[in-house]
């Protein structure tokens, strides 16, 4: 018996090849059933989907959820509703220091599933808001390789990898020394690392040659500087050469870190983003990047097309954290599933410097199954 069936939806599972219209079930938590049919007599729960796109659970790879525990998180669960992601993904808000804190008080009571990045630095990204803005890694005493390999020692459920920012904001000019540390404790730990940059230095150059094969970039489409693309449109080098080695390559779209000029050069260049993330905090999750739904709609605008930003939301996430049932409807997985409306109404979209694109058409939520159950409190309709 199904405890949940999705019927008649346009489902869109690029980790298994699926652009159709098929039944989805759901039983004992999991996938139970994809195909064109599905008996529905015996099942508890039917949802009609029909005109709607049912995708795996999406999954958001770059947020700040350390509610109350940091000034720049938002809640998980409500972030959850509006933007349809079951699986949330924190990139080191907490450290060493904070960590089970994090894990006891957000993680634990949340609806949606979380994991996370564990910062290098001790106390996570403690100094962040409007008017306070301090670089956790701008004090090299609190980047303490062994207690931060401890912490992900400790906590090998959820600890996904290591995150380091550098950049003049985020490590005050101390150039590579904390991506040296990151990585030195990513590789002790068997773990990769995922490492933001910001204003140099340290250069461009500098940090994506030390990246290793799963170790992900963020920010990839980011403004000048640090941007990955030329003015003239070409995609760097050392971009390109960091992408064969295996490299990942995230949207961490934030504040500061999305350009609709270098999307539109990276993506005429051929350079598709592995993950597609809203790096939301309370500094963007009123906007310019709201969440995970609207920088997928971004995406879809400068070029990509809808099962190319279900990808980067699924089985492109999935595989940079080491979790590949996630990203996908496979039978057997777990029974997480993202119910989406293509709207055709004309909206105009913003990018961190404040370029507006006016885009035809984007992406709603209309539901989302989580655990194999319908999570009514995220239906939009």
């Amino acid at each position: 018996m199904h405890d949940l069936l999705l019927r008649g939806g346009r489902v869109i599972d690029p980790a298994n090849g699926i652009d159709a219209t098929m039944d989805v079930a759901f039983a004992d938590g999991k996938v139970a059933a994809v195909a064109s049919s599905i008996d529905g007599g015996g099942a508890r729960e039917v949802r009609d989907v029909s005109g709607l796109v049912v995708t795996p659970g999406l999954i958001d790879l770059h947020t700040h959820i350390y509610w109350g525990g940091t000034s720049l998180g938002v809640d998980p669960t409500a972030y959850a509703r509006r933007a349809g992601t079951t699986t949330l993904v924190d990139a080191g808000s907490a450290g060493a220091g904070n960590f089970h804190g994090f894990r006891k008080h957000v993680i634990e009571p949340a609806a949606p599933r979380i994991y996370a990045y564990l910062n290098v630095s001790f106390p996570g990204i403690y100094a962040f808001s409007h008017n306070v803005m301090v670089g956790e890694c701008g004090d090299l005493r609190l980047l303490h390789p062994e207690d931060c390999l401890d912490a992900a020692r400790a906590h090998p459920d959820l600890v996904v990898g290591i995150k380091v920012r550098v950049g003049l904001i985020a490590s005050g000019g101390r150039g590579v020394a904390p991506l040296d540390i990151a990585i030195e404790v990513a590789e002790a730990a068997g773990l990769p690392v995922m490492c933001h940059l910001d204003r140099p230095p340290p250069s461009r150059m500098e940090v994506v040659s030390r990246l290793r094969p799963g170790d992900v970039l963020t920010h990839c489409f980011r403004p000048f500087p640090s941007a990955p693309a030329r003015e003239d449109g070409a995609v760097r080098e050392e971009i390109i050469a960091a992408r064969e080695r295996g490299v990942l390559f995230d949207i961490g779209h934030g504040g500061g870190s999305f350009g609709f000029a270098t999307a539109e050069r990276m993506l005429a260049g051929g350079f598709m983003p592995d993950c597609i993330s809203s790096d939301v905090h309370i500094l963007s999750e009123n906007g310019p990047a709201y969440d995970q739904l609207v920088t997928m709609t971004k995406l879809m605008h400068v070029g990509m097309s809808l099962s190319d930003v279900v990808r980067a939301s699924t089985e492109g996430p999935a595989r940079a954290i080491r979790r590949p049932e996630l990203g996908s409807l496979t039978v057997g997985t777990p029974g997480d599933a993202t119910v989406l409306r293509v709207d055709e109404t004309p909206r105009d979209l913003y990018d961190v410097k404040g370029e507006k694109r006016t885009a035809e058409r984007g992406l709603a939520l209309a539901g989302m199954v989580l655990g194999g159950a319908w999570w009514a409190e995220a239906a939009a309709g």
